[in-house]
């Protein structure tokens, strides 16, 4: 599986950014997805997750820290899974990667599966 992000950059704060993060080489539609996202020093954090649409429906979960500000979304005929955020902080300064398992559990444990190479996402004045 190959997962490959892109959208990262400068944004201000309080402004908006949409990652996407293209995956290919496995059966998308049955893979749960999900971003992390990382700071030099310190774990990599959980952001958000989205389960395969059983029925047409997925099911997301989302950290503490981006509820009510983060939005994850996929397209299973494009293998994409998209993360919106608004109202970034500074504290959102982080590399950005994409994640996939094979369950919601499981992308949010991230202690298996496949990852991106990450990109970077910069909140400043």
């Amino acid at each position: 599986v190959q997962l490959v992000e892109s959208g990262g950059g400068l944004v201000q704060p309080g402004g908006s950014l949409t990652l996407s993060c293209a995956a290919s080489g496995r059966t998308f539609s049955s893979q749960a997805m999900g971003w992390f996202r990382q700071t030099p020093g310190k774990e990599r954090e959980f952001v958000a997750a989205i389960s395969w649409a059983a029925w047409g429906r997925s099911i997301t979960s989302y950290s503490d820290t981006v509820k009510g500000r983060a939005t994850i979304s996929r397209n299973n005929a494009q293998d994409t899974v998209y993360l919106q955020m608004n109202g970034l902080k500074p504290e959102d300064t982080a590399v950005y990667y994409c994640h996939s398992d094979r369950s919601v559990s499981a992308v949010v444990a991230g202690t298996t599966g496949y990852w991106g190479q990450g990109t970077q996402v910069t909140v400043s004045p």
